[in-house]
């Protein structure tokens, strides 16, 4: 296996056939800065630009009926500071990209087979741009809801009904918004 220096290669315009062909692997690590969609995902008391550390590996696997496949395997790695959904806080998330990508030759081709694989499926041409693939992968590796495990602050009630603040003392829980709508009804 070839290690290669990501200089070396065009990462806005990959060229996936080559790299495999030569059955090269390179690695390198970019500022969160460099990914403009992931930044945008960052909480802002979080560190500042985190690094994404990232490798990539080239190989041609045969396929059917003789031909051979392009295949590219990605890793990718950011401590990335987000939201806590429960405090709004910030929480730093270890997110890790595993994949496998088979390339086939265009657009099409890769929409047709890619319900149908389980590997992920994508174009040769037009070249794909390496570092949004990264960002891609990191951004759907984010979890839906990210939260501390424990919180390092006292959640505020601000907002909470009386259900969800059992917890709380009763001065300290806002009443729901239609509490007094519906005891209105009741003596109507």
């Amino acid at each position: 296996m070839m290690r290669a220096a990501a200089k070396s290669w065009n990462l806005g315009r990959f060229d996936a056939r080559a790299f495999a062909e030569s059955g090269a692997a390179m690695e390198g690590e970019e500022r969160l800065a460099a990914f403009e969609r992931l930044t945008d995902e960052r909480h802002a008391d979080g560190e500042a630009d985190p690094v994404v550390r990232w490798a990539v590996r080239g190989e041609m696997r045969s396929g059917s009926a003789g031909q051979a496949s392009v295949w590219l395997h990605l890793q990718a790695w950011l401590d990335m500071p987000v939201a806590c959904q429960r405090c709004l806080g910030a929480v730093t998330i270890p997110l890790e990209v595993d994949r496998w990508f088979r390339f086939v030759a265009d657009e099409a081709t890769a929409e047709a087979q890619d319900d149908e694989s389980e590997e992920d499926v994508l174009a040769l041409e037009p070249r794909p741009d390496l570092l949004a693939l990264i960002e891609d992968e990191l951004l759907m590796a984010i979890p839906l809801v990210p939260m501390h495990e424990e919180c390092p602050q006292p959640l505020s009630s601000q907002g909470l009904s009386s259900s969800e603040g059992r917890d709380l003392p009763p001065e300290a829980v806002r009443p729901h918004p239609f509490a007094e709508l519906s005891r209105l009804k009741k003596q109507g």
